[in-house]
């Protein structure tokens, strides 16, 4: 109990070092970007006197340092800051924003969890075989495919050509629960490439279990078949396929920007997209705040399940 303690608080630690690293690391870089936010808010014809008020009210002619220890102070109270464009605080835009991208991930977790493992378990316990040939070319065929490809794809076909479905989400707002319809192909476009992956992972893990001494005496006792696979073989082969779990759904919640623009989702990813293309740097800051730190708890969560997973690892961590 004591080390798993020690694990844990030094992993902590870790994490708000790296969440830090990452504060400055956004300001550091929004304040590199090239042009000057105050002459692109003035308008085609600027004016010096209003660029210099622009500058006074946002505070762009304080010190660099100044602004980065407000801005901190901010992030800690919960005030990402105000948007340059719209006046309407950063934290609007996040919470606007992230209900549509939780809904998106949430339902792609739920697809590729048990489409990811059952393909390539049912792939380890054929291998060599006819089902194991197939998923195995099928799942690198369809991974080779970008997601905008896919999803253009996709589109044309169920879409356009067949009118299944609807082909984005226009119309639908931020509720898009109540129209699932309108969440089936991003949702498989955004499922393709994981689930690929993480099926390939899957069948590389469970062959090497299933090869392990401790599932061949298994065997010799005579337990059953389904047992050895989901009892002895599976829990050894998750380490690997648990991590890559952890990057997609980092992934998914990052703001998926390809699939969000190519459907119109109202998420993190579009949000990110119309600030950028307005020069909000307040909400791209919060946004990058975000997206540094739910990588930061994600990894440290990961850590936590591959220790229990795989003790051995965590010691030598």
């Amino acid at each position: 109990m004591s080390g798993l303690r020690s694990f844990v608080a030094r992993r902590l630690l870790l994490g708000a070092v790296q969440t830090g690293t990452v504060v400055v690391l956004v300001f550091a870089l929004t304040e590199a970007l090239p042009g000057d936010a105050a002459v692109a808010l003035a308008g085609d014809q600027p004016d010096p006197a209003r660029i210099e008020a622009i500058r006074e009210a946002m505070r762009l002619d304080r010190p660099a340092y100044e602004r980065l220890a407000d801005w901190t102070a901010g992030l800690v109270r919960g005030d990402f800051g105000t948007s340059l464009v719209s006046g309407r605080p950063v934290g609007h835009y996040i919470a606007d924003g992230f209900g549509p991208t939780l809904v998106l991930a949430a339902l792609t977790v739920a697809l590729l969890i048990p489409a990811g493992f059952g393909l390539g378990v049912l792939a380890a316990r054929r291998e060599g075989r006819r089902t194991d040939r197939w998923i195995s070319s099928v799942t690198l065929a369809v991974y080779a495919v970008p997601e905008f490809a896919l999803g253009t794809l996709l589109v044309t076909v169920l879409a356009l050509r067949l009118g299944w479905l609807p082909p984005t989400a226009v119309g639908y707002g931020t509720d898009l629960l109540a129209h699932p319809s309108a969440l089936v192909l991003p949702v498989l476009v955004l499922a393709s490439r994981p689930v690929c992956s993480l099926s390939r992972l899957v069948r590389a893990g469970m062959i090497d279990a299933l090869g392990s001494p401790y599932v061949a005496q298994a065997r010799r006792y005579g337990v059953s078949p389904a047992r050895v696979t989901w009892t002895h073989a599976l829990p050894g082969a998750l380490a690997p396929a648990a991590q890559h779990l952890a990057r997609t759904i980092d992934w998914l919640l990052c703001g998926v920007i390809v699939v969000e623009a190519l459907y119109a989702i109202p998420g993190l990813g579009t949000v990110l997209l119309d600030a950028v293309a307005e020069r909000d740097m307040p909400v791209v800051q919060g946004l990058a705040v975000v997206f540094g730190t739910v990588t930061v708890v994600l990894n440290l969560g990961t850590d936590l399940v591959l220790r229990r997973l795989a003790p051995r690892a965590g010691v030598a961590a």
